[in-house]
Parts: structure tokens; sequence; C-alpha cells
């Protein structure tokens, strides 16, 4: 999340009440039968994911040497192909698990990505690991020609020695046509940002800001959403874009270059759905920014009503003196006229810090905030119409765009 540190309540206290349908798993190492990214026995991974490769500098040998029970593309056949055919949105949206939350995130936040800055290394290494997973999922390429990865210029600043020369860094987009013939020209876009920050040794000497929560969890639920989506046997009416962006930390640059229409028409987006730090603080619980500006917020209320097997509910803003929807990348496409709303989990005393860290974060939460962002996707994407601005939302736009540059 942009913005500088900030306490919250990130209590253990806080994180350890509530249970659900889908189990009581963190992302503390003990619980799963693998260590991630460690010596000891490879990492498990699901069939679905036969290969990792972030880039020609990192590989990871434990998870190219998946265990007996994952199956490679070669031995892929009628049964795999008729289980795809046959998913429903029941089946589709139960992929989303904490499991795999676990495995997602632990590779955005893990310490040889070094915090994913923009620009470095480790940012470039998980744009192009999550390039390969939307390929292996089916999706479409929306980047630049023809690939996954769209470029956009960072000119990163010197402090008094001035701009430095502009750095051509990467957000990861990823289509799926809808299938309405009517509709499918209008996109529903969901949105997380794949950047972290850097800076200095903390008390313990750790300068790896991993950035678990902020925000691998984020990127890790847009993930796990397009892979629900491309499991089902119809599409959506709409097309969806699953949108990964870099420079969030910058001043949101990465999702207003999107925005501004790098790979769509303003005006065939719809809708921003925006996943900023999901896997903290209350277990059932999420805070959810933007929702009395469009006829977005009423849709959620609906979708959570409809859902309660999902167990999250809706908390009301604890920080009101801060300006929080816009600290997140909803708010580039809400400076374009574009509908947004922006999932949370809460401020906490790890955020911009080398202690956000893997073992922190719950990763059943975040599964379960996913599931909810399947279910509301799907309802934006299926309605009649498209989501419009309140009166609300039309005295922000006022604001916004009258001061806009």
């Amino acid at each position: 999340m942009g913005g500088s540190t900030i306490a919250g309540p990130g209590s253990p206290e806080a994180r350890s009440a509530g249970g659900n349908e889908l189990g009581d798993i963190r992302c503390q190492k003990k619980d799963y039968p693998f260590t991630a990214f460690s010596e000891g026995p490879p990492m498990r991974i699901p069939a679905r994911f036969p290969s990792l490769v972030l880039g020609p500098v990192f590989v990871l040998a434990g998870l190219l040497a998946s265990c007996s029970d994952a199956r490679s593309p070669e031995d892929s056949g009628p049964w795999e192909e008729a289980e795809a055919e046959a998913a429903t949105l029941d089946q589709a949206v139960s992929s989303i698990t904490p499991e795999d939350m676990y495995y997602r995130i632990g590779v955005l936040a893990h310490d040889s990505m070094g915090g994913r800055d923009t620009p470095s290394p480790g940012l470039e290494m998980s744009a192009a690991w999550a390039a390969r997973q939307f390929a292996e999922m089916g999706l479409e390429p929306g980047g630049d020609e023809g690939s996954f990865i769209q470029r956009w210029d960072y000119t990163p600043r010197r402090g008094g020695e001035g701009e430095a020369s502009p750095v051509a860094v990467p957000n990861v987009v990823g289509f799926l046509e809808g299938a309405d013939p009517e509709l499918r020209d209008e996109w529903v876009v969901f949105t997380a940002h794949f950047d972290h920050v850097s800076g200095g040794p903390d008390e313990t000497g750790d300068a790896i800001y991993n950035g678990a929560d902020d925000n691998a969890s984020g990127t890790a639920a847009v993930m796990e959403i397009a892979q629900a989506f491309s499991m089902l046997p119809t599409p959506p009416r709409r097309s969806m874009a699953f949108v990964l962006v870099s420079g969030e930390e910058k001043g949101l640059l990465g999702s207003r270059h999107f925005a501004r229409g790098a790979s769509l028409p303003q005006e065939a987006m719809v809708a921003d759905i925006n996943a900023d730090m999901v896997s903290m603080n209350w277990p059932d619980s999420i805070f959810v920014f933007g929702r009395e500006y469009t006829t977005l917020g009423p849709a959620l209320d609906r979708v959570i009503e409809a859902h309660p097997e999902v167990g999250i509910s809706i908390m009301e803003n604890r920080w009101p003196q801060m300006p929080l929807f816009f600290m997140s990348d909803q708010a580039a496409f809400a400076r374009e006229g574009i509908p947004g709303i922006f999932f949370f989990s809460g401020l906490h005393d790890n955020l911009h810090r080398p202690s956000d860290e893997l073992e922190e974060v719950d990763c059943d939460k975040a599964a379960r905030v996913a599931r909810l962002m399947f279910h509301f996707g799907f309802e934006v994407a299926q309605a009649e119409g498209r989501p419009v601005w309140t009166e609300a939302g039309r005295e922000l736009l006022a604001e916004i765009q009258g001061g806009e540059g």
C-alpha cells in the first residue's frame, strides 16, 4: 500500500480468533507438509502448476522437482479435460485455497525477490513468474506485443542530484474474453500491486522488505481469482482483465498507466476491483473502501448476503482521518472516471518493514477474501447494466478530476 509506515492493530490476538469452513490455516510453515524455499523436502506443487521459472537468473529447483503426485503436462488426458469442462461456479471458487495462497505469497515474498522495489531485479523476476502463471491458466496476453508484460517508464529520483534516466518497468496483464457478444467488449478489471519498498536494516539486521501482506497477499488473491475464472466452462458475460501493477508504492504509477488506456479503451472498463493487503488483522472481516461512490457498494452487499459460507463481513473504517481510498490503485481508475472499489485488511505494525513476512500473514483469511472477490466480480460481469456513480461519487469525481494536472 502506498504511503508512510503507520502502526495499526496487527496484534496476534486480532489474528487468532475465529473459525470457518476452510479451517484455521495460517501461513506458518509448521502447518504444511513442506517448507518452501529452504533446504529439505521439495515443495509440493498442485498438478496445475507443474513448473515454475522466475526468469533467466532465478530458478526454484524444488518447484521443478515436485512430488510424485503432481502430473506433468504430458500426463494430461481425458480425465483432466473432462474435469475442466465440468467445472461449476462452486468448483471454480473452491480452487481458491489457503494452501495456494501460501504458495503464491511465499514465492513473491521470498528473500530472493529482495522486496520487489520499483525498479529492481526482484520486481522483474516476480513479473516473469506471474506472466508464466497467467499463461499456464490459459489467459490471453494483454501486455505489449502479444505478451503478458506491459512496460511503462519510471524515472527514479536521486535526491539532490535530480532525476535519473527512465527505466521501463513491468505490469503483468492477462485477459479472459466474455461469453456475451453484446457485453464482451466491456471489461471488469481486477488489480493488485506486486511491488513493495526497500530500506535500511531493522533492529535485527534484516534489510529485506518482503511485503508478504503488502502486497504479495493481494497479488496472490488476484492470481487465484484469475485461475478460478479460467476454470469455468463458460466465462462470464463481460470480459475480465487481471492486472498486476508495479509502481504503486511510488504513487500509483503502474495502475495510472493502465487506467489511461494502455491496453483497453477507458470507456470499455466498467469497474476496477482492487486487492491491497488482504491477509492480516481480524480473521473474518475486511475493509472495503469506495462502496459509497458507485453502485458497486450495493452489489457487494448483495453478494455478501448471498454467500455467508465465505465467512467475511465488512468492518467500518477505523481510520477516518486518513484518505485511504486514494492510497491504492483503484484511485488511479477513479481519476479516469472508472468506478473502483478497494479490499483491505487494515493497517498493522509490519507495514513497510522487514517484519512483513510470510509467517505473519493469515492465508485462510486471504483465501476467503479472494473467494468473496471472485463472487463479486462474477456479479458485476453478469449484471445487465454497468456500475454507475452515486451522488457522493459524482462529487468525488468533480473534486479529483478538477485538481488533476
